[in-house]
Formats: C-alpha cells, structure tokens, sequence
C-alpha cells in the first residue's frame, strides 16, 4: 500500500499505537496548519490527516482499514543474513564462516489468528507427586482460562500408561475441564511414549490444516525404554503439522533428548527450574502459539557443493539447538511480529582461485489461511574469494 493510503505513515504513527497515540499525532500534525489552512475542501495536506485521524481514531473503521491492509499487503518476508566476513582468502585449506539469518514478517499482519488444536501431555509418575504437580495443575487451569471457544483443548495424564483426562474437543465448560485436571493423581513409573502417542491421537480427531496444532510435554524424569520410539513419534507429527513443546521440571529430566524430540517441528524445549514457573513457561508458550504468521518454516540447504553445514543454533524467538538429521533445516514457527533468527556455522572447500560465491538462504514456511500455505522466500548473500 502506497504512502498515499497509508493512514499510520500520514499520521507518523506505529500500527500498534493507542487511541490516545493516534490523537496525540494528529494534535501535534494540526499545530503545522494556521487555523486558515485547516479547511479539507480547499486543503489536500490537511484533508488526508484529517482522513487517517477519522479512521484510526475510530475502532470499527480502524478494523476495517486494517483488513484492507492485510488484503493488499504482498506476502512477504524481510530476509537479513549477517556473515562473520564478507570475503575469504584463495586457500588450499578449508575455512570457517558464520552466518546470521533473521527472517521478519511484514508489518501488517492480520490479528485473526487460526483456532488452536492444543494438547497438554502431564507427567504423573510418583516423582512428581506434591508441589511439581499442584503447580502443573495451576498452571493448566490458568491456560484453559485463556483458551476461547474457537480452541480444542485435550489433556492427557501419564506414567507407564496413559489416561486421556479431557477428549479433544472444543473449549466450551472449563469448569468440567478444571476439575478432570484437578482429579490427576501421582503413581506408577515414566514412560514418555505412552503420553505422547496418546496426545497425537487426539490431536488428529480434526481436521489439521484448519488449526496451529500443537502438544506440550511437562515431566519431571527420563523415560525408559522408548525413547526411540517417542523420537520418531515426534517425526511423524512434525510432517503431519503437529508442533511438539516439552519442558522438563526439577532438575532429573534428560535435556538431550528433549531437544530432539522438539528438533523435527522447530518446537520449544526448555528447563523449569522451580515448579512455581511452571504457570510462566506455560503462559509465555500459549501467547506465542497463538499469534503464528508462518508454521514450519524449513531452511532449503542448496548451498553450493564446496559449502558444508557444521553446525546451527536457534536464537529467536527462543534458543534451540538446530537439527541436521533431514534435507531441510526445521526452525519452528514466526509468532507474532517476531522474527526467527539463526546462526550457522559453515566450512568451505580450498578455494584456489579468485572468484564469487553465492549462498542461496532458502526459507520455505506454511501461512495460515493462504492458498496455497507453502511459500518460499529467497535471499542470497554475496561472498567474494580474493587473493
């Protein structure tokens, strides 16, 4: 959209701001116009502030500009790459070469957001008897809470086996889901799988394409004897369009393996310290997942063939180890207005001659409520080869 229409820009003005911000520009605009020139009929300039202050200020106009915005936005995504270097020496060694890519989505997003298919999957073992579980359970209810009627919700308790405590279903008496949670008791030993698969089943009882689809896994141990199988569980999900999230509480749970098992999706993995931040991670999780722009973006490696990946980390919109195990680099989601960001390490062949290389950043990411969802987005980055 030109500058011409584009009321924030008039105005000077975030897409963010309040009706107060709005105001406030458009008093500080009309101080440039004597009382004489603050006629629209016979002022342009005036007549255009004066147009993007009636629409903005008003919260249905508003609404409906935005959505126009959205409309006539191009999808798009704002691809930065940072090297460490923007040239390398002729060589007939191999060298070393960071890079940092930030991908950003436009400016104007739609607030409406897809519904969420969302699966809970708590650990019950005996170890998390007491405090662990009181607060999970805290934590749970103040999520369902939060959840409009548009959300499934399922919730599943484990051990060495698996009970589903809520069906997946919409959000429509939390009052009966709240006291399901409530009636979870710690027993048994821990097997991951056993929740886990149970949590993908109802997770697939809609249809996947209509909703951020996503499982978060709460234990406190290591799980024994499956964790091949909850590994490529968590594959199987991610190429189905399920997001996996897994947050280990105290300080027993095997971080190795929650990192893979978050890695095929470009899920969450992380350390809850005190089973009082339970409600924090929990909380920071739904926000993020509920504000989704782009789902599975995927980094393409077709670099050169003299251009090898070592090694990656995720830094935004959390830190995440990255996985090498498929053809395309998982990076998880783009929440809200945030950019994902990430830093690879690579190693070039000897380079013995002067010469340009070109390293093609390939992004490719599903986009809620287009047609097609699979998009790419392209950007290459320039090294030079000099003597």
């Amino acid at each position: 959209m030109t500058g011409q229409f584009d009321y924030y820009s008039i105005l000077g003005i975030d897409k963010r701001a309040t009706r107060d911000d709005v105001q406030e520009a458009f008093d500080t605009l009309c101080l440039n116009f004597p009382k004489k020139q603050q006629n629209p009929e016979t002022n342009p300039e005036f007549q255009r502030i004066l147009s993007a202050y009636e629409v903005l200020v008003d919260e249905s106009r508003r609404q409906t500009y935005d959505s126009l915005l959205v409309e006539t936005s191009p999808l798009s995504l704002k691809i930065e790459v940072t090297a460490s270097r923007d040239q390398i020496n002729q060589s007939d060694a191999q060298q070393v070469l960071y890079l940092l890519v930030e991908a950003s989505p436009p400016q104007y997003i739609t607030e409406k957001q897809q519904p969420l298919n969302l699966c809970l999957v708590i650990d019950r073992s005996t170890s998390m008897q007491g405090e662990r579980l009181r607060s999970v359970k805290a934590a749970v209810n103040l999520i369902v809470e939060k959840l409009s009627s548009e959300d499934n919700i399922s919730i599943i308790s484990f051990s060495d086996r698996a009970d589903v405590v809520v069906p997946g279903g919409p959000v429509t008496n939390k009052n009966i889901i709240n006291g399901r949670v409530r009636n979870i008791a710690a027993s048994g030993g821990t097997e991951i799988y056993q929740g886990l698969n149970a949590g993908f089943q109802e997770l697939k009882k809609v249809k996947l394409e209509d909703y951020t689809n996503h499982l978060i896994l709460l234990t406190d141990g290591h799980t024994y004897g499956d964790a091949a199988e909850c590994l490529d569980l968590a594959n199987r999900a991610s190429l189905a369009g399920v997001g996996f999230s897994a947050f280990g509480i105290g300080t027993e749970w095997n971080d190795q393996f929650l990192d893979q098992l978050v890695a095929p999706s470009g899920g969450q993995s992380g350390f809850i310290e005190s089973p009082k931040k339970v409600i924090d991670f929990l909380r920071d999780r739904i926000k993020g997942l509920g504000q989704i722009y782009a789902q599975n973006m995927r980094l393409k490696n077709e670099f050169p063939r003299s251009i090898s990946i070592n090694k990656g980390f995720k830094l935004l919109p959390f830190a995440q180890p990255l996985s090498f195990d498929t053809p395309e680099i998982r990076l998880g989601d783009i929440e809200g207005r945030y950019p994902i960001s990430f830093l690879l390490e690579i190693t070039f062949a000897p380079q013995p001659f002067d010469t340009r290389i070109n390293i093609p950043i390939l992004l490719t990411a599903d986009i809620p409520g287009q047609r097609p969802q699979d998009r790419t987005f392209k950007h290459t980055q320039e090294l030079f080869v000099l003597t």
